[in-house]
């Protein structure tokens, strides 16, 4: 999650849901984003969907300052949950999603049925999905990383808001998770807390590693905090091909997701600049990692750390405009 989202509603006049906003940015809103040069030109408006994490926080910063930079377009940034950006397809609000976990539910809605979105390709980023507990419980608890053991640790993890189980901590209540299934699926004795962030799991996971205290969570890569903290990984029952079919059922570990991108229809057809731009956009989870590092640790701008990158970078930029 990226480090400056905030927890808030706001009301959505046009898709009548409610999202997590930062700064007030909500579909709908053409006045929010960063317009720092260029002016519309042959590009136009480009609006850019910014999902609750760093990593696509990353993404956008970069890519939405190639289209400026390069293409002359003004981006319109929207911060927004997965889910509610690809609703913005259809009216025209969001053009792009830069980096999707999966969510074959939401392509099944609005690229087979409502045909209002297509895809874009890959990002070249590969996406994981466990749990993970900090090294020094690997050190003292050499068998906590096979789940068949979970119960027998439990206790450890007791919080006030687990009660008498174990504690599980998920993130934003937005992210792709089946942990309440699992935990219940393969009866374990744990209790799923949302820890509401990216960056509370992170703090989390430092605190517990720094403090040696028993803690085990939800989290997931392309992720800067690895170069950081070398979490380890709790081995569920592999995955199988259709073993998260059913929601309700799921008792396998998550796949492994080749991240990818998804447009509007209306988007794609349009001839803009941005769109050739996005169909391209393809780094590694090294790429990602490195600038996602320079906005959460040093905190620098989105644009900052995006022409730090490009300037490093001429080739696959280069790649991209073509």
């Amino acid at each position: 999650m990226a480090r400056h989202w905030q927890a808030g509603a706001a009301g959505l006049a046009v898709l009548g849901l409610t999202l997590t906003a930062c700064g007030g940015a909500k579909v709908g809103d053409t006045s929010s984003g960063s317009n720092s040069s260029g002016g519309s030109g042959k590009c136009g408006t480009f609006n850019l969907a910014v999902n609750p994490w760093v990593g696509y926080e990353a993404d956008a910063a970069v890519v939405a300052y190639v289209a400026e930079k390069k293409l002359g377009c003004t981006v319109v940034k929207k911060n927004l949950k997965e889910q509610v950006a690809w609703q913005g397809f259809g009216t025209g609000e969001i053009d792009a999603v830069l980096e999707n976990w999966g969510h074959a539910e939401l392509k099944k809605k609005y690229i087979t049925g409502q045909k209002t979105a297509v895809e874009a390709g890959s990002t070249g980023n590969k996406g994981v999905i466990g749990w993970f507990v900090p090294p020094w419980m690997v050190k003292k608890y050499p068998d906590i990383t096979d789940w068949k053991n979970l119960n027998k640790y439990a206790s450890l993890f007791k919080t006030s808001e687990s009660g008498s189980k174990g504690q599980l901590l998920d993130g934003d209540p937005s992210y792709v998770t089946n942990d309440e299934a699992l935990v219940k699926n393969l009866k374990l004795n744990f209790k799923v807390v949302q820890g509401g962030s990216e960056t509370s799991l992170i703090q989390s996971f430092r605190q517990a590693e720094k403090n040696k205290k028993p803690f085990i969570g939800y989290f997931y890569s392309p992720q800067w905090f690895f170069d950081e903290v070398k979490l380890v990984r709790v081995n569920l029952p592999k995955y199988t091909t259709g073993c998260d079919a059913d929601a309700a059922k799921v008792a396998c570990d998550y796949p492994d997701y080749d991240l990818d991108k998804i447009v509007s229809t209306k988007f794609a057809k349009s001839g803009s600049p941005a769109y050739n731009l996005v169909k391209n956009f393809n780094w590694t989870n090294d790429d990602q990692n490195e600038v996602a590092k320079w906005i959460a640790v040093d905190k620098m701008s989105d644009d900052a750390a995006a022409k730090k990158w490009v300037d490093a970078n001429p080739d696959k930029v280069a790649a991209w405009l073509k």
